[in-house]
């Protein structure tokens, strides 16, 4: 019994690996676990005390749990079978490219990520970057959605900063899911971005398979009140205008929805603006289509090059934050009423559906269109777009602005007035523009510097659709 036995070294390495993964495996890791689990209860619990929309059971179901609804859905079933019957393949090699697009697509949201760590991201970054500003809310009537409604915040697309911007300010009313591109779909990004409850969307497939899969799952999110933001434009304003709406997701939820149902279905404008965007002169380049195309790399250069100047401003002391970056919330779109009111039916046949879908996304953009906020940079840029050639002296601008705040406030439009003190803001817009180099000052006169026309019309066209109201 007291016999040594020799072992070869790589074995006794190798016992000791799988003793102690053994160990973690069946100990240390259910412990954590169960740790985790317990925090994140108490943080679930805490949250939906205070949140105006609480958090809804399908966003704390397993991601699992929610692949296999998507996998066994009667209408992705269906489609898996006409998919099969026309292309000859396979029933179960059918499923298997459902399985994949239902991975892609299905997030696995994290409460104590959402609120804890995203949250703290969000609100340092927006608030190093920019002056951030709740400019208007219609509190009354955000009040009153019902608690177990399905909301939507459907809002403009400025900036690739929207995403950190808008779950900032709205995360003391719920938890946002947000539809991503492809763009997000690296590692270590997707996982993280999965855990903050957004789900990955192909922008352009062309397979029908995967459109209903996509479609199943937005009607089971908004079946299960799972509160979402989406962007009608389908993607980044390149000239700084409005843009005609792609309605997909909007379809998808709308047509599934049923007006006697348990829930309603509301959709909440919101309206985002900046003094400056980060990503406004390669928009504006993309528009060119005689520029050359730059690959990843130059786009990583240019990155870092930026990055690089602001961190030695900052070494001097001479850098500032981007200006205002504002979001307005509008009067939310009830959909039992405007069902109601305007007969609209997304049930019919398609080109009916079509155009019934058409007619809500016209009315959505006008709503998000009249709380877009009017910020500094953008009002005295809209004043320098009146006539890019001419030269003007600080008293005629202030004349001006002060002249185009009136009317657009009688307009009903929303201008945030840094400060209450419309000078002050007239001279934050200005001063923006100068330490640009977007205006040039000579002799106490202001000019567009010749070849900046495009970005400072770009400013201006963040409001363009408000001014022409003025005129009529």
């Amino acid at each position: 019994m007291t016999t040594l036995v020799a072992l070869p070294l790589w074995l006794v390495v190798l016992g000791a690996l799988f003793a102690a993964w053994a160990l973690l495996d069946r100990l240390l890791v259910p412990s954590v676990r169960w740790v985790i689990r317990r925090r994140v209860g108490r943080v679930i619990d805490e949250l939906n005390t205070r949140l105006q929309l609480q958090i809804p059971v399908l966003n704390l179901t397993k991601r699992e749990v929610l692949i296999d609804r998507l996998l066994f859905d009667s209408e992705v079933m269906r489609a898996v079978d006409e998919r099969a019957a026309e292309s000859g393949a396979p029933r179960q090699a059918v499923m298997a490219e459902v399985e994949r697009y239902a991975r892609e697509i299905v997030p696995s949201f994290n409460a104590y990520a959402y609120f804890r760590i995203g949250y703290y991201l969000a609100r340092r970054c927006a608030e190093f970057l920019y002056r951030v500003r709740l400019g208007y809310a219609d509190d009354k009537a955000l009040a009153a959605i019902p608690p177990n409604a399905s909301v939507v915040f459907v809002m403009n697309h400025r900036s690739n900063m929207d995403y950190v911007l808008v779950a900032y300010l709205a995360a003391s009313r719920s938890a946002l899911s947000y539809a991503v591109g492809e763009w997000a779909r690296i590692w270590p990004l997707q996982g993280l971005i999965r855990s903050l409850g957004a789900y990955f969307v192909r922008r352009n497939s062309g397979s029908p398979l995967y459109r209903q899969v996509l479609a199943r799952y937005v009607h089971m999110a908004t079946q299960g009140g799972v509160v979402q933001a989406v962007y009608p434009e389908g993607g980044l304003s390149k000239d700084g205008l409005l843009r005609a709406p792609k309605l997909g997701l909007i379809a998808y939820m709308v047509t599934a929805f049923d007006p006697k149902g348990e829930r309603d279905l509301v959709f909440v404008p919101v309206g985002i603006n900046y003094d400056r965007v980060l990503e406004d002169r390669s928009l504006l380049k993309s528009l060119d289509r005689e520029a050359p195309r730059r690959g990843a790399t130059f786009a990583l250069a240019t990155t870092l090059r930026f990055a690089f100047h602001n961190f030695a401003l900052m070494a001097r002391r001479r850098w500032y934050r981007f200006g205002y970056a504002c979001v307005n919330f509008g009067a939310p779109l009830s959909m039992r009423e405007y069902m109601a009111r305007t007969g609209a039916a997304f049930g019919g046949d398609k080109d009916a559906r079509f155009a019934a879908v058409e007619t809500l996304g016209r009315e959505l953009m006008d709503r998000i269109a009249a709380v877009v906020p009017v910020l500094p940079v953008s009002l005295v840029a809209a004043i320098f777009g009146e006539d890019s050639a001419r030269e003007i002296d600080a008293l005629q601008l202030k004349g001006r602005a002060h002249e185009l705040i009136a009317a657009l406030e009688k307009d009903g439009a929303h201008v945030y007035i840094p400060r209450t003190d419309r000078d002050y803001a007239i001279t934050v817009g200005l001063r923006m523009l100068t330490l640009r180099h977007l205006v040039l000052e000579r002799d106490g006169l202001f000019r567009i510097k010749p070849g900046e026309e495009p970005v400072v019309r770009y400013y201006a066209n963040a409001i363009a659709h408000l001014l022409p109201r003025l005129a009529a």
